[in-house]
């Protein structure tokens, strides 16, 4: 079969994202902190006005030197042209359907709401903290989650002493509220 007819890469994911990119419930706004917005907007800018404009040179020279079949330069050129043009599209729809809440307007601090850091116990009296924020710019590594996790659900709207139930894949679990902080 000629190459015409075969998908570029069958490994590409066909939802203009990245295949780590987590999802959004359907219908929903993408709830983003303005720091969060401000990364989104900035990478965005830098694939556009920066690394895309020096892969397309590097292809153009690469597409000049003959066989393209061969051309390492080319055919990396091309694949990465694929990445940050499925980067830039996913970034797109991002930033389309954004809404930004800024966690430091937030009127209502005695209670869990988006962009809070929540401080919980579980039922060993063990401590941790999280910060729910928006799904592009959670980061379990640094204790962030994003509004739509189950941590995030179980805390949202409850009080401090609060106790709310967790489901976990071990099955369900009691969680207090110990402290709620906003930034600001």
């Amino acid at each position: 079969m000629s190459k015409a007819f075969t998908k570029e890469s069958d490994d590409a994911p066909d939802d203009d994202g990245p295949d780590d990119a987590p999802a959004l419930p359907a219908g929903q706004p993408n709830y983003i902190t303005p720091a969060g917005l401000k990364r989104l907007q900035d990478e965005l800018q830098t694939l556009l006005r920066v690394e895309r404009p020096k892969i397309v040179e590097v292809v153009s020279w690469a597409a000049g030197n003959g066989d393209r079949s061969e051309n390492g330069d080319y055919l990396y050129g091309k694949k990465r042209l694929r990445e940050i043009d499925r980067r830039v599209r996913f970034l797109g729809k991002r930033l389309e359907i954004a809404r930004v809440v800024d966690p430091a307007a937030q009127k209502n601090r005695d209670q869990v709401f988006f962009g809070a850091t929540v401080t919980y116990a579980n039922e060993d009296d063990d401590e941790k903290t999280v910060t729910i924020l928006g799904v592009d710019e959670a980061d379990l590594s640094r204790g962030e989650v994003s509004w739509i996790s189950p941590i995030a659900r179980a805390l949202l709207k409850a009080r401090v002493g609060d106790t709310v139930e967790l489901r976990t894949p071990a099955g369900p679990t009691t969680i207090e509220v110990v402290r709620i902080e906003y930034p600001g």
